[in-house]
């Protein structure tokens, strides 16, 4: 059989040793044989106990996946010819979007001869971009693509930061009121009946 590098159940380095005995010694701790790198020459392999291994992986894996960030797009779309009081209202929402940690992908539909006038859908999103400046960065400057003219705007790091603080706090809030709150419902519930 081939040697293997073989490492022990606390991580301390056994040295090379023919793949036979390093079954052997993890038989005899009750353990498994994992083989760590195949690619590396000559392969390591360690003696650990593979369901607790497999069990700490895939907490690890939540926990990064826990932390990570996941912007959501959301989409705004407007006409060539929109009013003052229909841009403001959709802007509103542009900022409640990009307030709650979401990208917007802004663009202005254009149909038949409006194409003859693309400029109007420019000042549009140029307006839009101008109105968010304060809370959004621009990940794509207004293009245009066939009848469709669009931009996609993102919050601002510092926005990001704020609100993942304000999120962390009001868990904290949560679990610490958690026995608190129970009492209230309780209380609630007598009053009605």
């Amino acid at each position: 059989m081939s040697p293997v590098r073989l490492i022990g159940p606390e991580g301390e380095q056994v040295g090379i040793v023919p793949t036979s005995e390093a079954l052997s010694r993890a038989r005899e701790l009750g353990l498994d044989l994992v083989e760590v790198s195949p690619n590396s020459r000559p392969p390591v392999c360690r003696i650990l106990d593979f369901g607790k291994y497999k069990y700490e992986l895939s907490k690890r894996d939540k926990i990064a996946k826990k932390k990570q960030h996941t912007f959501q797009l959301k989409e705004m779309r407007y006409r060539p010819k929109i009013d003052d009081h229909d841009f403001n209202f959709k802007l509103n929402h542009v900022r409640e979007f990009l307030m709650d940690g979401s990208k917007v992908r802004a663009f202005v539909m254009f149909r038949g001869r409006e194409m003859a006038h693309v400029e109007f859908g420019r000042a549009i999103l140029d307006r839009l971009v101008k109105e968010t400046a304060d809370i959004a960065n621009v990940d794509m400057v207004p293009t245009q693509e066939g009848n469709t003219m669009n931009c996609v705007l993102s919050p601002k790091p510092e926005l990001l930061k704020k609100l993942s603080a304000q999120r962390a706090q009001a868990v904290a809030h949560l679990k610490k009121d958690k026995t608190t709150v129970v009492p209230e419902i309780e209380a609630d519930a007598e009053e009605a009946e």
